[in-house]
């Protein structure tokens, strides 16, 4: 079970590495997640630099790909020859966008005509490409996901785990990240968030 984070120049750390830390709870045979990129390294907005583990046309491959975010992503979704790299299909992949990695999903036209959430600065831009942006932190429509705002990364993860492995794997994961103390209220906040969505998954299992 491969999940792949693509992740550009420029990306916002939070929103790939809180994802990459909670998806590497599971630890099932055969579970890989990797950080997804164009090129052999990538920066981030703040400087931190990744080597990548898997090219965007591994992540076409993976049985689940979240769409991070990063101060870049209108350059992303203008370059033509990376965009034709992204060979995602939801009919066969989970997907998931991260904020800015919302527009992404949009411009490959993998989520017309459906709702979706995005942070703040990049809700006009998604907007104008057509797609009604809600005022919450994460939204799914059968194997298609975004979420907005950096730390609703954490939603996206367990939304993942969940439709993957199971809502207790989810649970399981989002218990042993979230603070001391707290874990109940964490636990229950992740799962009040993605368990509307999960109809199509408890039907299918």
């Amino acid at each position: 079970m491969h999940i792949a984070i693509l992740t550009f120049e420029g990306f916002n750390e939070l929103d790939s590495l809180i994802a990459l830390g909670i998806l590497n709870r599971v630890k099932l045979p055969g579970w890989r997640v990797s950080i997804a990129s164009p090129a052999a390294r990538v920066r981030s907005m703040n400087g931190v630099v990744l080597e990548a583990q898997a090219s965007p046309a591994e992540a076409g491959t993976a049985d689940a790909v979240i769409v991070g975010s990063g101060m870049r992503t209108r350059e992303v979704v203008a370059d033509a020859a990376l965009m034709a790299q992204l060979r995602l299909d939801p009919s066969r992949q989970l997907l998931g966008a991260q904020c800015s990695g919302t527009l992404v999903l949009a411009k490959l036209g993998l989520i017309n005509g459906v709702p979706a959430c995005t942070d703040l600065t990049t809700k006009p831009w998604v907007e104008e490409a057509g797609v009604e942006v809600l005022n919450q932190p994460f939204v799914a429509r059968g194997n298609v996901a975004t979420a907005g705002g950096c730390l609703a990364s954490q939603y996206l993860a367990a939304w993942v785990i969940a439709r993957l492995v199971g809502l207790e794997e989810a649970r399981s994961a989002m218990h042993y990240v979230a603070p001391v103390g707290e874990k109940e209220d964490y636990v229950a906040r992740a799962m009040k968030n993605i368990t509307p969505f999960m109809d199509t998954a408890l039907a299918t299992a």
